[in-house]
């Protein structure tokens, strides 16, 4: 960090925003540079501001600001002051700020630091088209810069259509980057630009300049996609006397490939993260390495450990990799810190959705027996239904094919299925659990695995190595579950009950 300009910013003052756009719903690229705002802020003992940048009225749309908000508040990152939070430099969306921006474009006009220009849209196709065939980068030329006050009052008088100005100087512009160094820019390819449509109607660089002045917003973090923004931004300040904000641009978010993060790669927004199974925890943790990297070799960090850890320092220049299994692993550790209880209700709605148990009908006590057993296994939420679908069937779908363990005729398997079926029937209902199923069925799974192993010649060498139970426990499970990968049959058959057991095993024997 440059220390000689962040050292005048105490703790307390430091002020960092997050402006979305309601235009679309909340992605991972927005939501991570919102994470890193909030804990620079609260690293040092600032405030992170919200604002809803919804100037653009016809793309602007409600259900996409509810969108927003509802993504931050699942991922914990809370703002001290925004649309709905008063605060003293309110109001946060830009649409109830119309005043504010009108007061400053006038003074920019009244100066001659801006200027309206009645170019036709024709006349800056033409235009650009003409400067590209020449080579030249696309820049306004200038033709309205110098209009005499008679000509403009004529033209508004008449209602020609028009937009706003701002005048660029012929200057060089820089700024010292708290993640990437001092950066440099010549304003003179740059032609001047459009700040408003009129005079209620800022454009984004504009009213962000406007904005972030306003609400004393001390560090601007932001994407690197706005690094062509910011000499523009710093312009503007200049021209309106404002104090410069300390600029930070984070690494783009790269897919496998190493192209920017995009639908392709299976880019989603943060809300269809979460239906998909994702616990915040996860997300957040994962989000904090995209980009940044704390210098050890720990990958587990909650909020508050981020909090304490953060720093711009540790910010990384080059583009950050988006590694969905590293998601599932992340995932996966946070399901196995939640307890049976909680998790069960994490993923109730889920089963619920997928029609296999009835909300009204929910026997509590044998549902967190059934995600206990899974919760090592789940890496998202989503995939308790399929995990644990035979559980709530009366009824279920066999391939003859699974059945078959290794080169087991249909009459060798019928014959482990009726081992099972013979010892599992005398258990008692009272000792039917997971221990004494175990205790009754594992001695003769070893019994029977070495009878059909000598039955298949290996010498005794072999015998003694293989031991393999498989032969009678692989059918067992799978006339249980119907699934080639499951948790324990014991465990399995205790949640089923005696009588589901049986039936099931006979229901198997029927494809033999």
């Amino acid at each position: 960090m440059l220390a000689e300009e962040f050292k005048f910013i105490k703790p307390g003052e430091v002020r960092t925003r997050m402006a979305p756009s309601p235009t679309g719903l909340l992605h991972i690229g927005g939501a991570r540079a919102a994470l890193f705002n909030y804990l620079f802020a609260k690293k040092n003992e600032g405030s992170f501001i919200l604002r809803i940048e919804d100037t653009d009225s016809e793309r602007s749309l409600p259900e996409f600001e509810k969108n927003i908000l509802e993504s931050f508040k699942w991922l914990w990152i809370e703002w001290d002051e925004g649309p709905d939070i008063e605060g003293k430099y309110g109001p946060y969306r830009q649409s109830e700020r119309t005043d504010i921006y009108k007061k400053y474009i006038e003074k920019l006009i009244a100066e001659d630091k801006a200027y309206y220009c009645f170019c036709s849209q024709q006349e800056l196709e033409a235009q650009r088209q003409y400067q590209m065939s020449q080579g030249l980068a696309p820049r306004y030329s200038g033709k309205c810069a110098n209009l005499d006050k008679e000509t403009v009052k004529k033209y508004l008088a008449e209602g020609k259509p028009t937009i706003i100005r701002f005048r660029v100087p012929a200057k060089k512009v820089s700024f010292d980057d708290l993640i990437r160094g001092k950066l440099e820019f010549d304003a003179s390819l740059m032609g001047d630009i459009i700040i408003a449509k009129d005079l209620k109607s800022p454009l984004y660089n504009f009213a962000a300049v406007v904005d972030d002045f306003e609400m004393k917003i001390s560090h601007v973090i932001r994407g690197e996609e706005h690094i062509s923004n910011t000499p523009k931004q710093i312009l503007m300040q200049e021209a309106l006397g404002f104090s410069k904000p300390l600029y930070a641009h984070l690494p783009l978010i790269l897919g496998p490939d190493k192209t920017k993060l995009s639908k392709r790669h299976g880019a989603t927004s943060v809300l269809e993260f979460k239906k998909q199974g994702y616990l915040p925890e996860a997300i957040i943790n994962f989000m904090a390495f995209l980009g940044w990297n704390p210098g050890d070799e720990r990958e587990i960090y909650s909020m508050s450990s981020l909090i304490k850890e953060f720093s711009l320092e540790k910010v990384q220049k080059s583009g950050a990799v988006f590694n969905i299994k590293k998601l599932d692993f992340l995932n996966g550790f946070y399901i196995r810190q939640r307890s049976a209880e909680k998790l069960t209700e994490l993923c109730l709605p889920y089963l619920i959705e997928a029609g296999l148990i009835e909300k009204e009908k929910i026997n509590l006590e044998i549902l967190i027996k059934i995600v206990s057993i899974y919760q090592e296994r789940l890496k998202k939420l989503s995939e308790i239904v399929e995990l644990t679908d035979f559980f709530f069937k009366e009824e279920l779908v066999y391939n003859k094919d699974l059945l078959k363990w290794k080169e087991t005729s249909d009459k060798e398997i019928k014959n482990s299925l009726d081992r099972s079926e013979k010892l599992l029937s005398k258990i008692k209902i009272e000792d039917w659990n997971k221990e004494n199923l175990e205790s009754v069925l594992l001695p003769e799974a070893e019994k029977f695995g070495e009878e059909m192993i000598k039955k298949g010649g290996l010498p005794a060498e072999a015998l003694a190595k293989a031991g393999d139970r498989g032969y009678l426990l692989w059918p067992f499970r799978i006339a249980l579950t119907g699934k080639q990968a499951s948790a324990s049959p014991f465990e399995i058959a205790e949640i089923l009950d005696k009588e589901k057991t049986l039936k099931r095993i006979k229901e198997a024997k029927k494809l033999l």
